[in-house]
């Protein structure tokens, strides 16, 4: 990985090197299943799980930037952006992403990409409109850190492994069992098995994807608040981005919702969530490390 000077984070690496081992587990083990049940037919599934993969993560920013609506801007275009990102990239002494606005009024920002340089931020119009400067940057750190750490990468990789296991799900339960209904029992017994060991593997593999994220999120925090010296523009911005979020409609929130695990802040349509299944840390976690941060930068 290349050196930034955002702070570096060893429990942060230990957490995605182990999501990565446990879900590389959980992928053995949904790939044995599969060969063992359908016989000759496992070349193709084999290179057919392959192929998703490889599409899933080399393409995985393009898809993710698409499906969020964001649309890459020039300096010319949105110059206070650039200039933002400009600042914060020779502050950290990384490569400058790719630099994109959504058209969307939840106040947002979200960060993409495989590498540091195939990387793409983004912030929506919404949040554009709500920050100050100050603020703004503080969200950029944020988005840009998730960059230096490489914990996108790390995340868009996760994430397959419970895409695949839900469409193996509706694969088995659509085809697969009434052909196996009709031949013998053994046989659609043996297949019973597919959408069960997929669907034990999709929660697994969605808890732990969450536990990753929750922490990235205050990894991300922490940089950030290190890097720019201004925890309060941090904490001010988290502030405001989450009380607006309440008067967002419905409707949009909903929208935004499945992307909640890129975004800098979560969309919830809903007044209260369970803590195990959020994508982010509360407002109060995130609040009270940044206000442990100020502190400490505020000592001799």
């Amino acid at each position: 990985m290349s050196r930034t000077r955002f702070a570096p984070d060893r429990g942060l690496a230990t957490r995605m090197v182990s999501t990565m081992f446990l879900i590389g587990l959980l992928y053995v083990v949904i790939v044995g299943v599969l060969v063992a049940l359908l016989g000759n037919a496992w070349p193709l599934i084999v290179l057919l799980v392959g192929g998703m993969f490889i599409a899933q993560f080399w393409f995985s920013d393009r898809i993710a930037a698409f499906s969020m609506g964001a649309r890459e801007v020039t300096p010319d275009q949105a110059p206070e952006l650039h200039g933002a990102v400009d600042r914060l990239c020779a502050l950290a002494d990384m490569p400058k992403p790719r630099v994109a606005i959504a058209d969307s009024d939840v106040p947002n920002a979200f960060a993409t990409g495989r590498s540091q340089r195939k990387a793409l931020v983004c912030a929506t119009t919404g949040l554009l409109r709500r920050l100050e400067p100050e603020e703004l940057e503080g969200v950029l750190a944020h988005e840009l850190s998730h960059v230096a750490h490489r914990d996108v990468a790390v995340m868009t990789i996760a994430s397959f492994l419970g895409v695949l296991a839900g469409l193996i799900t509706r694969m088995a339960l659509w085809g697969g069992l009434s052909r196996g209904n009709n031949r013998d029992n053994g046989l659609g017994a043996a297949l019973l098995l597919v959408p069960l060991v997929s669907a034990v593997v999709y929660v697994i593999s969605y808890l732990l994807t969450r536990l990753l994220s929750r922490y990235r999120e205050l990894s991300a925090d922490r940089a950030a608040a290190l890097l720019t010296g201004r925890p309060s523009a941090l904490a001010a911005a988290l502030t405001k981005v989450t009380g607006e979020m309440a008067q967002i409609p419905t409707r949009d929130l909903r929208q935004a919702e499945p992307y909640n695990a890129f975004y800098f802040a979560p969309a919830f349509s809903g007044r209260s969530f369970s803590k195990l299944l959020s994508s982010h840390p509360t407002l109060e976690q995130r609040l009270d490390q940044l206000g442990r941060i100020s502190a400490q930068l505020g000592r001799p």
